[in-house]
């Protein structure tokens, strides 16, 4: 940011108020454009993909700021449960917004009805596993490469026809 670590506490009283500031941001972020999809008249399945490409292009634009969601945000308990309050805190704007596309997906009769933490663990494991790979280096193709495979995956994981395949 171009100051000293010194300075940053003029603005921060400590690492865990400036940890918050930085995952509210980027969740964020990521909640803004997650609306803009759910504001849309289309197939679950579309805003699915949408979402993922969406969640890639923040990844690519903010590399920084993603390494250090992964880093602190996912494996810092104390910042997880004690400054953000069991982690909803942070990321209440994205976490509802994820809630809507689930919810919209059901209603729809697009997506199974689904435990929010499985439904959401399924959408988003996928994208911070490869949010990691890119940011490791490991992926031998631009992480856009896989954002329609990922969202498909994703999509049928979440589906009512995945869950009507598995009775046959």
């Amino acid at each position: 940011v171009g100051m000293s670590a010194g300075n940053i506490y003029n603005y921060f009283h400590s690492k865990e108020d400036l940890a918050k500031c930085a995952i509210r941001y980027c969740t964020n972020v990521l909640a803004k454009k997650l609306r803009e999809i759910n504001a849309m008249q289309i197939p679950t399945r579309e805003k699915i993909e949408r979402f993922v490409v969406g969640y890639f292009e923040v990844v690519e634009k903010f590399p920084e700021l993603t390494e250090f969601f992964l880093r602190v945000y996912l494996a810092n308990r104390e910042v997880f449960s004690k400054s953000c309050d069991n982690g909803y805190e942070c990321a209440s704007e994205f976490i509802e917004e994820v809630q809507r596309l689930l919810d919209d997906g059901v209603a729809a009769g697009e997506l199974k009805e689904e435990d929010f933490h499985v439904a959401f663990s399924m959408m988003m494991g996928p994208l911070g596993c490869f949010t990691f790979l890119t940011g490791e280096n490991v992926l031998e193709k631009n992480v856009m490469k896989y954002a329609p495979h990922i969202a498909e995956d994703i999509f049928l994981a979440l589906s009512q026809s995945q869950r009507n395949h598995h009775k046959k």
